[in-house]
Order: C-alpha cells, then sequence, then structure tokens
C-alpha cells in the first residue's frame, strides 16, 4: 500500500509498504480523507515538539471499516473516524476518566505513525461511528473535538464574553463551540485574512488584531469595560501566550489549547489579584467527539466552511510547504485517496 513518510524536517518521501493484518483488538480502516492539521505542519518545519523522525503524519482521518476485532456494534463497509489518542486504560488519568492526558499517551502521526496510508490499523475502542456524516465532515470531527474540549474546560457559561487568541482551524472550532455554548466571541490574530474568515464565515461579531496598538482598549469597549472572563490560546506562540495573561478580567479563567516548547512566565501579582484560574487543555475525549457529531447533524457547525485547499494523496508532498504560508490563505487543507 502506498505510504507519506516525513524523514526529516522538510522532506516527504513516498513508499510502500505492508497492507496491516488484523490482530486481537484491532480494526483496519480504509482511509478516504485526510485532514492537514497544526501538529503535521510543525512536524514538517520542525518545531513540533516530543517529536522523532522518520514519522507518518495523519491524525484527522476518515474512511471505511474494512474489519475488526472487538468493535459490537460496528459493520464492515460503514464510514467511521476514531479516536487517535491511544491510551493505556490503566493508569491514574484512565482511571479518572482522563484518558485525553493518559501517562503514556500515544497520538496517532506523532508518537507512532499515522493515516497518510491507504490502510491504517488502529484500536477498536477507539472507533466513532459516522452516522450518516460524510468523509469530509469525519475528517473534521477530531480538531473541532479538541476545540470543544478546550471550551468544555473552561466551563463556559452563556452570555460571558470568550477571548479566542488565534484563529487558525482550533481556533476556529473553540470559537464555533464558545458560540454553541451561548458565549460572546471575541476572535484575535495577527492575520486581518483569518480575522475575516471569522466575521464572514463564523459571523463572529468581533474581531482583534492583535498588533494593534490599543488592544486593550479594543477588548474594554468590547467588553464593557470588564475584560473576558474566559481567555483561550490556540496559538501555541509564547509572545501570544504571555501577552494574553493581561486580557483576563478578574475572576477570569485562561485555557492553554496551544503548546509551545519552553517555559511561560506572568506576574504573579496580577494574577493573583485576579483570583485567575490557569489550566490546560490537551487532545478531546469520546464526550467531545459526540457532541461535535451532534452539533453537525443539528447543522450548528458547517465543516465544509474550513476546507479552503483539496488535494489528491500523490500531489500532497508537492502542495505541503506551500500550506505553510499565511499568503495562501489556508484554513482547512484536505487529501483524498
Amino acid at each position: 500500500m502506498k505510504t507519506l513518510i516525513c524523514t526529516t524536517p522538510g522532506q516527504f518521501a513516498y513508499g510502500e509498504k505492508e497492507k496491516p493484518v488484523l490482530t486481537k483488538g484491532q480494526a483496519i480502516i480504509k482511509i478516504s480523507r485526510i485532514g492537514i492539521c497544526g501538529t503535521d505542519l510543525h512536524a514538517f518545519e520542525g518545531t513540533q515538539p516530543y517529536f522523532e523522525y522518520p514519522r507518518i503524519l495523519g491524525h484527522e482521518l476518515s474512511g471505511e471499516l474494512v474489519e475488526a476485532d472487538g468493535a459490537p456494534g460496528f459493520e464492515k463497509g460503514e464510514a467511521v473516524t476514531f479516536i487517535p489518542y491511544f491510551n493505556c486504560g490503566t493508569c491514574i488519568a484512565c482511571r479518572s476518566g482522563k484518558p485525553n492526558c493518559c501517562t503514556s499517551l500515544k497520538v496517532c502521526g506523532v508518537h507512532v505513525d499515522g493515516g497518510m496510508v491507504e490502510y491504517l490499523s488502529v484500536p477498536s475502542h477507539t472507533l466513532v461511528h459516522g452516522q450518516g456524516l460524510s468523509f469530509d465532515e469525519l475528517a473534521l470531527v477530531e480538531p473541532l473535538a479538541i476545540g470543544a474540549h478546550g471550551v468544555r474546560r473552561a466551563a463556559v457559561q452563556p452570555g460571558e464574553f470568550v477571548l479566542v487568541v488565534g484563529a487558525g482551524p482550533i481556533g476556529l472550532g473553540i470559537m464555533e463551540f464558545s458560540r454553541i455554548a451561548g458565549a460572546q466571541v471575541i476572535a484575535m490574530d495577527i492575520n486581518e485574512h483569518r480575522l475575516a474568515f471569522c466575521k464572514d464565515k463564523l459571523q463572529v461579531a468581533h474581531t482583534v488584531n492583535a498588533t494593534s496598538s490599543d488592544v486593550m482598549e479594543q477588548l474594554k469597549q468590547i467588553t464593557n469595560g470588564d475584560m473576558p472572563t474566559v481567555v483561550i490560546d490556540a496559538t501555541g506562540s509564547l509572545k501570544a501566550i504571555q501577552n494574553a495573561f493581561q486580557y483576563m478580567a478578574h475572576g477570569a479563567r485562561y485555557v492553554l489549547v496551544g503548546l509551545q516548547k519552553g517555559e511561560i512566565s506572568f506576574s504573579h501579582p496580577e494574577f493573583h489579584k485576579r483570583e485567575s484560574t490557569l489550566m490546560s487543555s490537551r487532545n478531546a475525549t469520546r464526550e467531545d467527539f459526540e457532541h461535535v457529531i451532534n452539533s453537525m447533524k443539528k447543522g450548528l457547525v458547517k465543516p465544509a466552511t474550513y476546507i479552503t485547499h483539496r488535494v489528491g494523496f500523490d500531489a500532497v508532498k508537492d502542495n505541503f510547504e506551500s500550506w505553510l504560508d499565511p499568503a495562501n490563505g489556508v484554513i482547512k487543507a484536505m487529501a483524498s485517496f
């Protein structure tokens, strides 16, 4: 079967390998769609934390279930996606209902080879029913679930102002599920094209360019002087993460969805006087996947909005580097078999 391997930063190579053979507790999926995400782009750049080469990338996936062992209720030939965070099931996190941050977590396409292949073997317990959604929609469930999980971590309440820093695909998902939770969303980015996308495609009422000289004043005006009660970072940029501490209202929650390699620092007195809450949000759970699928089925989220670039699998290598350039206006690139 065909594969595409990221051999070193900046280099891809097509190859061939044996089709996986069914083993106990595993399922084999014939891959149909591969969404290209920030993790893939960062791995190609050489900036993804905790990454080793060579690696087959890809974890935003959908396809046809070929065969499975230990997957009651699933049928051969049905459209599926899966939860690409392979957990141990026995550690403190797994026992506490947090398999998304398992102590020995293996993320498909990051810690183990992923879905830029014709056929992929995954643990049967990670399978997710397609529920009538298209392959395009199913390939977008995972990145949207990351956004939904961040919103759930923040315990977003109706009517409150949620500032989402970073208008890439993950940030857009955070905006969508903040809106679904009843919040008033503020989008912040340094890219005017992406801010325009937020307004035009997602109907986000408030946008702020982070490079403006009056960011604080804009936020005060939007929030009637209160500042946002929830701030969620989806940039993974050290500068953006540290800047956003000043945007918090008193009593606010700050959730880090984006990840960067270094240490963060902030003023303890400023943080303390607000009685602020700082938390991370890693991956997503089945609950989040189900929430996304139900939202798609109800028409609350329209995944096709996100797909700006399409290629066949054989064209991924030649096009991949271009998706790193903000000038190309990429929101979500989708590869198809």
